[in-house]
């Protein structure tokens, strides 16, 4: 089982993101090289580096299964301002580049939203603008994330996901599947087996290189993109375990992005990280009723 869920990468870096992975019982974790929100980046401290490297194969956690994530600032489906949509190719250009000193294999990204553009639009300006981009000598590999369609979000389904492979001239490029923007995009996660066997027939089942296992708040087919916590949404404790242990996607990483949990005081402020509990959760194979009240008591 390999699980984990989004971590920090804050002053000592990698360093620190494997050791708060370490602390929540997780043997795979996802992290941003610096706010997704805003350019700011450190150099790579090599000697954060090597000590993680040093780490991971101490606690056996393979590179294979440490992803990072795009900034969300990239937007590379949207070609109105040229200077943005330039920025936008050139950044994700920096993060990879980033990503190779760090040995990190797999960058996920967000497709983009149209915006004043059509869908067709924005789609084949994601095309062309991964076409500068990705290459068949790179050894980080952008993954494509299902979307939920929130506004003019593209990658909503698996046929605009299917034709922006199609028009990236390299193959190295693949897919992360996120199960609360595909139950919020219309896919029936109860039905799992299903949807991997459209997803093959469609694309192929190798190109999914990362699940994000999440909970929704939503119904399904609502477009919203609101996580919920492992087991308190409408996806289900019982169909997200069923995807996890599910065999032809054995070898996948599963990353929780699932919400902090808020103090008994307050309604707005998110503190605790439910990780621990809900990694402990799903590797046993029983809900947890009291979930959020055990995160409650543990850190406060």
């Amino acid at each position: 089982m390999i699980l984990g869920s989004h971590v920090h990468f804050g002053s000592d870096q990698i360093l620190g993101s494997l050791n708060e992975a370490l602390s929540y019982g997780a043997n795979a974790f996802m992290l941003y090289t610096g706010a997704p929100q805003n350019t700011l980046r450190s150099k790579i401290n090599l000697e954060y580096l090597n000590e993680a490297l040093k780490l991971m194969n101490e606690n056996n956690i393979s590179m294979d299964n440490v992803i990072c994530h795009a900034p969300y600032i990239i937007n590379l489906a949207n070609k109105e301002k040229l200077d943005s949509w330039n920025f936008s190719i050139s950044f994700l250009k920096q993060e990879i580049t980033r990503c190779e000193e760090l040995g990190i294999k797999y960058i996920v990204l967000h497709p983009g939203s149209a915006v004043k553009h059509t869908k067709e639009e924005g789609i084949n300006n994601i095309i062309e603008a991964l076409n500068f981009i990705v290459n068949d000598n790179s050894k980080c590999m952008i993954i494509l994330e299902t979307m939920a369609g929130k506004g003019s979000e593209c990658g909503r389904t698996l046929e605009e996901i299917k034709a922006i492979l199609n028009g990236v001239h390299s193959k190295n490029i693949g897919v992360c599947l996120d199960t609360c923007h595909l139950n919020d995009a219309g896919y029936d996660m109860s039905k799992f087996e299903e949807f991997l066997e459209e997803f093959d027939k469609l694309i192929g089942l190798d190109k999914i290189k990362c699940v994000h296992l999440n909970d929704s708040k939503n119904i399904i087919g609502s477009h919203k993109d609101r996580h919920a916590n492992i087991g308190l949404g409408t996806i289900g404790f019982d169909n997200l375990l069923k995807i996890l242990n599910n065999e032809q996607l054995k070898n996948v990483p599963k990353i929780l992005e699932t919400p902090y949990i808020n103090k008994e005081d307050t309604e707005r402020e998110l503190v605790y990280p439910p990780y621990k509990f809900e990694i402990k959760m799903l590797r046993e194979g029983i809900f947890n009723s009291n979930l959020i009240r055990d995160i409650r008591e543990y850190y406060k």
